[in-house]
This record gives C-alpha cells, sequence and structure tokens, in this order.
C-alpha cells in the first residue's frame, strides 16, 4: 500500500482500527494513566518527559514529547470519558509564541469486547487547525499513530 503523501489540512480525517490481546479496562486505563500514557504515547523510537492527564471534561493533557530530531510539548483537552466505552479528546502540537497551536486534532477512541480478554480499539482523529507552516503527508499522520498502536501493544504484553 503506497503512502498517502498528500498534506494533512483541516477536515483531514485518519481511522485506525487494532485489537489488543488485553482486557478493554486495561486498554483504556492505558490512555488515562499517566504513567502507562507515558510509556506507549508517540511515534516509534520517541520519549516522553513530563505527562499531565486530569482526565474529566475540560481536564488538561499535556506531554512533553522527544524524539531523535525534536523536543516539543503536545497539549490538549479531554472532552468525553465514557470508562471504559470511550474517549474523546483534542490533541494539540507545535505552539506559538502567541500560545496558539499549529495543529489541533479531534480524536475519538472507542474499545469494545472483542472476544475472551481482546478489545478492539478504533481511533478517529480529524484535524481540525493545519498550519501552513508545518504541513506533514497524511501517511506520516498515519504512520505517527501506528507507532503509537505499536508501543501501546508492547506495553499491554507486559502488564
Amino acid at each position: 500500500m503506497e503512502m498517502d503523501m498528500s498534506p494533512v489540512k483541516a477536515g483531514t480525517t485518519v481511522t485506525l482500527t487494532r485489537v489488543f490481546d488485553a482486557p478493554r479496562d486495561l486498554v483504556f486505563e492505558t490512555w488515562v494513566n499517566p504513567v502507562h500514557f507515558k510509556a506507549w504515547w508517540g511515534p516509534e523510537n520517541s520519549e516522553n518527559g513530563d505527562v499531565r492527564l486530569d482526565v474529566r471534561p475540560g481536564g488538561e493533557i499535556f506531554v512533553q514529547m522527544r524524539g531523535p530530531s525534536f523536543d516539543h510539548p503536545m497539549g490538549g483537552a479531554f472532552i468525553t470519558i465514557d470508562r471504559p466505552n470511550k474517549l474523546v479528546f483534542l490533541s494539540k502540537a507545535f505552539q506559538n509564541p502567541d500560545g496558539s497551536w499549529q495543529f489541533v486534532n479531534h480524536n475519538t477512541v472507542t474499545f469494545e469486547d472483542a472476544g475472551t480478554g481482546k478489545t478492539k480499539l478504533v481511533l478517529t482523529t480529524v484535524v481540525q487547525t493545519a498550519s501552513e507552516v508545518n504541513l506533514v503527508p497524511v501517511g506520516y499522520m498515519e504512520e505517527g499513530w501506528r507507532g503509537s498502536l505499536e508501543r501501546l501493544g508492547a506495553l499491554l504484553a507486559k502488564l
């Protein structure tokens, strides 16, 4: 399958589905527990510094993301917490000096039982804001999410 090299822009939607060999409650917990979140969030070969998750509607999401060629904060806010069925949150990247963000995504994650001890996760990301300063190909956004979900799978295998 060829990578989509069209630029990410407002309205771009990416949907990924993954089945994890872990119970739904545990998979959900990895998205709202800062210790677990810190261990898997971000693309391959990245790590996270400070992580703050205020898990309530309107609560802050903050992650200091670091990788081979980047070190920047990611902000956001929780919108909906329906434990253990669904999370809706905003994620924000590349903050401008005036406090605005170059990328803002609306993310919906659903967690479904998929048989004994398995969970089907469906992630839908809709780009709300995409600055022309940091346009990236849609394929890179998909690749970043896939890397995060791979890291999540590895963490779940250890828990």
